[in-house]
């Protein structure tokens, strides 16, 4: 049973951290690594130098903050709210409506918020002006960007997320909310002695993982977003490494970005262990 998941790895993730040599090079593919000459920092040098390091990180260490403040905590509240049902009925059928978005590509998401967002007959934009308002350039102002991103980030991964929330709920000991009842506590007053504490252990695990992705948004969801009028905040170190290694032909600085991103992930992650088991908690190990 371990073993796609072990080739996944080894081919995906393992293997190719070989060619992470050429950020060191000025890689030409027609020369292969090996014939490719050494430059050292050459690369790490000119990404911290450049102008657009600050822009990348500025634009990056925003879209993650409005993901730790507002995505990461709402499966959590899903998931509280879903195990408040007492029909199971409704329960499942709120789970399967809220799952189905998961299984959607980022293109498909972003396609029907095109659909309702562009000022040209987008629904948005004709019930605002039914109402006597003016149509609002949702896809292209850079001021509704990272508002339509977390949206759609939540619509899609929030219900999938609940998952992990609901199973932890259901090891909680129905002794404990029996207790509960015969000193009067109300719901909110199970949720927060109660339930909030039990799984307390997987938000910090999650949390962990979640803060491992800090220059790791995704490249498909905000590639599909950005466009010419909202560059300058939609441009992450995701979406940059596609331009400079792919359309730009930049090989090596690309995969010196990467490796950047990768190196810092792999701090924090070790960080926020360390810091989460210092405080009680047992961490991701």
């Amino acid at each position: 049973m371990l073993l796609p998941g072990v080739l996944y790895f080894i081919t995906f993730k393992y293997f190719p951290m070989g060619g992470l040599v050429i950020a060191f090079q000025d890689y030409q593919p027609w020369a292969g690594i090996v014939g490719s000459p050494f430059v050292g920092l050459k690369h790490f040098i000119r990404l911290f130098t450049e102008d657009t390091f600050m822009m990348l990180m500025k634009n990056t260490l925003a879209i993650f903050a409005y993901n730790i403040f507002f995505s990461f905590p709402f499966p959590i509240l899903l998931a509280l709210l879903l195990n408040e049902l007492r029909s199971d009925k409704l329960k499942k059928s709120i789970q399967t409506v809220i799952y189905l978005p998961h299984f959607m590509s980022w293109v498909i998401v972003v396609s029907i918020f095109y659909v309702l967002l562009t000022t040209e007959g987008g629904v948005m934009n004709n019930i605002i002006v039914a109402n006597g308002g003016e149509r609002i350039s949702f896809l292209t102002d850079p001021d509704w960007l990272r508002p339509m991103y977390i949206f759609q980030q939540i619509w899609k991964g929030a219900g999938w997320g609940t998952i992990v929330y609901l199973a932890a709920i259901t090891n909680v000991d129905e002794q404990l909310y029996e207790a509960a009842d015969m000193d009067g506590a109300n719901r909110f007053r199970k949720i927060w002695h109660i339930t909030l504490p039990a799984i307390r252990p997987t938000i910090i695990t999650l949390l962990i993982l979640k803060i491992g992705d800090v220059l790791e948004l995704g490249f498909e969801h905000m590639f599909l977003l950005m466009n010419s009028m909202n560059k300058g905040v939609a441009q992450i170190f995701d979406t940059f490494v596609y331009t400079a290694g792919i359309q730009n032909g930049q090989l090596s600085y690309s995969t010196a970005v990467g490796l950047f991103k990768g190196l810092v992930g792999l701090v924090l992650v070790v960080g926020a262990n360390k810091l989460a088991k210092k405080f009680g908690e047992d961490g991701v190990y």
